[in-house]
């Protein structure tokens, strides 16, 4: 009886309270809370899932790994001590790396869990462009478009399954979405300002973003082939030039860093 209560109260905002909308007018039925429960939930799934996942351990290989982790930590500590999220404090903010050379991808949980695939930061030329693509994904967490995404794609109906545990398989079936999870055209323009809002002040250059989406774009012209990560992340009219030119005009920093990006490349498996 006692959990019965307890599920019925846990459910009742979602059946009864209005959609939130999130900064865009987007409607999402996830509270910030429920951001931070259900991200906690799908990064538990995919930590515990090998095969699909292969993340790289934290340590091992005679330092290396603490020292890619270090590295990496690095660049996201910088954007989200940026001053500019709204949910700093409030969701986790941890990164991991999945081994996986042939994909060119990385994601961010609700609540704040970011994977970045290994074949992205290889492809990636630059740190500057690494942090533009993390502040990128931080943005869309950041922003609650990953959970507005899910609740277009999935509904309230499987969601509600997953708090009374009655479809074992849905968590599974979010957790691998959550990869080919298709944002909007206009969810991506924000990420991109906000990557450069996130990036102004810090020592990267701030439209780092800028310099992968173009990379991405010469190869799409060149392959005829759409890149992984422009099909779970459609690209909005001059987009290269509209996060150069939101860097100008906020006057942020717009030097590339002298990091030896190459160096930290190499130190991956």
């Amino acid at each position: 009886m006692k959990r019965s209560i307890a599920l019925f109260l846990l459910i009742m905002p979602l059946l009864f309270a209005m959609p939130a909308c999130d900064k865009d007018g987007s409607v999402n039925i996830f509270s910030v809370e429920q951001d931070v429960e259900f991200g906690k939930q799908v990064s538990a799934e995919i930590d515990s899932n090998s095969k699909q996942y292969p993340l790289l351990p934290e340590t091992g290989r005679q330092g290396k790994n603490e020292a890619v982790y270090a590295y990496l930590r690095n660049i996201t500590n910088r954007i989200l001590n940026s001053g500019k999220l709204a949910y700093r404090d409030k969701f986790v903010w941890r990164v991991k790396i999945i081994q996986d050379d042939k994909t060119l991808n990385a994601f961010c949980t609700p609540g704040g869990y970011i994977y970045v695939y290994s074949g992205l930061i290889k492809y990636l030329d630059t740190e500057d462009h690494l942090a533009g693509v993390l502040a990128h994904e931080i943005a869309h967490a950041d922003l609650r478009h990953t959970t507005g995404a899910l609740t277009r794609e999935y509904g309230l109906k499987l969601l509600l399954d997953i708090v009374l545990g009655n479809n074992q398989g849905a968590l599974t079936e979010i957790a691998t979405g959550l990869v080919n999870l298709q944002y909007g055209r206009g969810d991506e323009t924000q990420a991109d300002e906000y990557s450069v809002i996130y990036l102004c002040n810090t020592s990267y250059k701030s439209d780092g973003a800028a310099g992968f989406f173009q990379k991405l774009t010469q190869e799409e012209q060149s392959s005829g082939r759409v890149p992984e990560f422009l099909s779970t992340h459609p690209n909005p009219e001059n987009r290269v030039q509209k996060i150069t030119q939101k860097a100008q005009a906020d006057k942020c920093n717009m030097q590339a860093s002298n990091a030896n990006y190459a160096a930290f490349k190499a130190m991956l498996p």
